[in-house]
């Protein structure tokens, strides 16, 4: 069976954090050759951010972050401050299809490996590059950082409760938005050389990136002039809408929505229907709408006697639209999850066999699969520079001695 659809194709990772290193992990997933290119003074900055396990010290290698990113690759650990090791990259990119990276706009060209300075090298290559505000514009070159993105986008203005500040959920949603617009725009790409032999430029501003994935936003503003506001989990148009507690605590929530009438007529009946449910100001949807807030204490009521998965299964058995708001630990013991396999294991030298999320889409012919886990800091050095690219060890041993491989 064909690994992956990528097969044959050589991926350059210069990813750091989230978004790059998830794309080219995604690469590698349908079957890529990824070479993590990585030094001491430019190193994936989530080989020291947390998760760890334990009783356990940190090292550069035990991060469950940079674990959990870093899949399926290759590591090597080069310093392309040094003209040499400079060298020694670009002979990397000389055999790369597709080059990522996601570090702030002029840091790659200080490097020397900016766009131009790799083209003349191989033509052929794409290469893409994820700046938080892209490579024009009067912001190109302002610092930022995931979580803020949120609040730049306008995301984080229409989240939370009406009568509070705007929340900024607790995730850099840009990185993982931009990555898979990322995926599209490289796939494209690759298509297009396959036609015509010529490589490209791609330019993908994360802040952008996390702007398009809200059309109401955006066109509310545009054809009503209107500001949308924070709505908490309220819905424009269903109700009920929102997440209420279930036996077993403040933390156990279930979430029910409500779009027509039948729905709300089977909600009723799984709560028995009670006499509250029957009053003139529920028998339709803009009535329900309109009176929300007391509905929600009566159905409160109810769920704070049955447990999570109980309501869920109560209620998906009538075709009332339901489910758990899950906790980390209640996504890991999740048994449709799990069913289906969306868990994989595997082994690591410091860290043990661990769960992680397997592949995300399922190919029914190329279906591609988790070869490796995680490298190792400067892992491959070896393995790519001496059987890649065909350097004798005599000369790797001494550009270890001089501090250009680690």
């Amino acid at each position: 069976m064909n690994k992956g659809i990528l097969e044959g194709i050589t991926v350059a990772d210069f990813g750091n954090a989230w978004a790059g290193p998830l794309f080219a992990r995604s690469l590698g997933d349908m079957g890529a050759r990824v070479i993590k290119v990585e030094s001491l003074k430019h190193m994936d900055v989530t080989r020291l951010l947390p998760p760890w396990q334990p009783g356990k010290g940190i090292t550069y290698n035990n991060s469950g972050y940079y674990n959990y990113m870093n899949r399926n690759k290759l590591a090597v650990q080069l310093d392309v401050s040094t003209p040499k090791g400079l060298e020694l990259c670009k002979k990397i990119l000389e055999i790369t299809d597709i080059m990522i990276e996601n570090y702030a706009f002029g840091v790659m060209k200080r490097l020397g490996l900016g766009y131009e300075a790799v083209r003349e090298v191989n033509p052929k290559i794409i290469y893409v590059s994820m700046t938080s505000f892209g490579s024009a514009g009067p912001m190109k070159d302002y610092v930022m950082y995931g979580r803020p993105q949120v609040y730049i986008s306008g995301l984080a203005y229409t989240t939370g409760y009406p009568d509070m500040a705007p929340l900024c959920l607790p995730t850099s949603f840009g990185d993982p938005v931009a990555t898979h617009h990322g995926l599209f725009a490289a796939l494209s790409a690759l298509r297009y050389r396959s036609k015509t032999g010529t490589g490209q430029f791609i330019e993908l501003s994360q802040w952008e990136g996390l702007i398009s994935i809200q059309p109401e936003n955006m066109m509310d503003y545009i054809l009503n002039k209107r500001v949308r506001m924070r709505q908490a989990n309220r819905d424009e148009f269903m109700a009920p809408h929102n997440a209420y507690r279930c036996k077993g605590g403040d933390l156990k929530c279930v979430t029910i929505a409500v779009a027509t009438d039948e729905e709300w007529t089977s909600l009723c009946s799984v709560m028995g229907n009670p006499e509250w449910a029957k009053d003139e100001k529920y028998s339709d949807g803009y009535s329900r709408w309109k009176n929300q807030e007391e509905m929600d204490r009566f159905i409160e009521e109810w769920t704070l006697s049955y447990e999570q998965y109980e309501l869920t299964e109560m209620l998906q058995k009538e075709g009332v639209a339901s489910f758990p708001c899950l906790s980390n630990r209640g996504l890991v013991e999740d048994p449709h999850l799990n069913a289906r396999g969306f868990f994989e294991e595997w082994d690591h030298p410091e860290i043990g066999s661990q769960k992680y999320d397997g592949m995300l889409w399922k190919l029914s012919k190329t279906p591609g699969r988790i070869e490796k886990r995680a490298p190792l800091l400067g892992e491959h050095n070896n393995y790519v520079f001496g059987e890649l690219l065909g350097l004798p060890q005599e000369e790797i041993d001494r550009l270890v001695q001089d501090k250009i491989l680690f």
